[in-house]
């Protein structure tokens, strides 16, 4: 029987920020993982850059059934301290749009730091490991491995979601929290690609692979990024978020030309080039593809000037006010992040401590926090992260 004073269930970045923080601490750490290298998700995010904080990040980016819950780790660790770590390791890094911060080189700088940041605090690591059973004791939890029991005073679980399963990625975190009678709410994938029925695929078929800005709207959420036509649905970063908002049998409102009076414009155009084809006077607003498809899909024939107001209006309103109802999303295969998780109302805000369960926590992506895109997700693993850390 081997006892550490804590054990991290997953090597990801929550799990190695707890690790490395409860260590520098003091105490005796093992971190546990069955993935065969640590970080994995860290090392592909970003196109293999790593998003891995976002500057502007505060509470109104993150989604959970308790929106006040991450208000205080986000207040004891923000983006600066992390950008502090970064710097003290002389990693490179650059600011993309909307405050996203990228490693300028690569995303196994992001593992090695903390993997350092780990032995600092004499951290224990063991990778290709299976997890058979976590036991309460009574001065705190057995862990078995096989035919070897390790005992701990804390127990942290940062196993995170389900999303990309390809990597190992498993519902073990949500067993845990209801083994130990912890409530966990409705998860599903979210950051995710969205799915058309057949019909509409065959009909939007020529536009595979054509990106342009758009600003896409569920209910009173929308958000102004780019979007991508696939040949399953819709992609891109716009599509991204406001997946996490949708709901099957729910429709979007999409903008494909947002912050532009095209009515207007069109008009203008009529009145001074009006032999023009409509297409090619769309396809100053919007990529030629996408004009060249919602011509035909009008059937609008003849020249600019052959065009009523009424036909204008209602090809601006396909560009403009394209409401288009998914049927479902690419599920956890190419998910970001789990939306959902374990209930707050369970966990201390402050130090992610079950309030139940004495030595218990919950830390990352396997708690209901879930972040937009551009690097907040990473901001709340290593937040909670630290706060869990402080305390375990």
């Amino acid at each position: 029987m081997t006892h550490f004073d804590v054990v991290v269930l997953g090597a990801g970045a929550a799990g190695m920020m707890c690790a490395a923080t409860a260590g520098q601490r003091g105490r005796s750490v093992l971190v546990l993982d069955h993935a065969r290298a640590p970080g994995e998700k860290i090392r592909i995010s970003g196109g293999g850059r790593c998003n891995f904080t976002n500057i502007n990040t505060r509470p109104a980016n993150f989604i959970s059934r308790n929106p006040a819950f991450c208000i205080s780790a986000l207040r004891r660790y923000r983006p600066a301290d992390f950008i502090g770590l970064v710097d003290r390791y002389a990693i490179a890094w650059h600011e993309k749009t909307l405050g996203q911060l990228f490693c300028d080189d690569s995303a196994k700088q992001i593992v090695d730091m903390m993997l350092s940041e780990m032995a600092k605090g004499g951290v224990s690591l063991r990778l290709s490991t299976t997890l058979d059973r976590v036991e309460r004791t009574g001065a705190g939890f057995s862990v078995i491995v096989g035919s070897e029991v390790i005992t701990c005073n804390s127990l942290v679980v940062a196993t995170g979601g389900k999303s990309i399963p390809k990597m190992g990625a498993t519902g073990l975190g949500y067993d845990l929290a209801r083994q130990f009678d912890l409530a966990v709410t409705e998860i599903r994938p979210a950051l995710v690609p969205l799915t058309f029925e057949v019909g509409l695929l065959d009909r939007l078929k020529p536009l595979a692979g054509v990106a342009t800005p758009a600003r896409i709207k569920h209910d009173a959420t929308r958000f102004d990024e780019a979007m991508l036509f696939t040949h399953r649905g819709l992609s891109g970063p716009a599509v991204l978020q406001i997946s996490s908002y949708w709901r099957e049998g729910e429709a979007v409102e999409i903008n494909m030309a947002p912050g532009v009076d095209l009515f207007a414009e069109l008009k203008k155009a009529r009145a001074t080039s009006g032999r023009q084809a409509p297409q090619t006077a769309l396809s100053e607003f919007i990529p030629k593809r996408l004009a060249q498809h919602l011509v035909e899909a009008e059937k609008i024939q003849g020249n600019l000037a052959d065009c009523s107001d009424v036909v204008l209006r209602k090809l601006c309103d396909g560009v403009q006010a394209w409401r288009v109802k998914p049927v479902g999303s690419e599920g956890y295969r190419t998910a970001e992040v789990t939306l959902g998780g374990v209930d707050t109302d369970g966990l201390d805000s402050r130090t992610l401590a079950a309030r139940a369960v004495p030595g218990l926590f919950f830390i990352g992506e396997v708690v209901d926090v879930t972040g937009w895109l551009g690097g907040y997700n990473f901001q709340w693993a290593w937040a909670s992260g630290w706060c869990a850390g402080q305390a375990a």
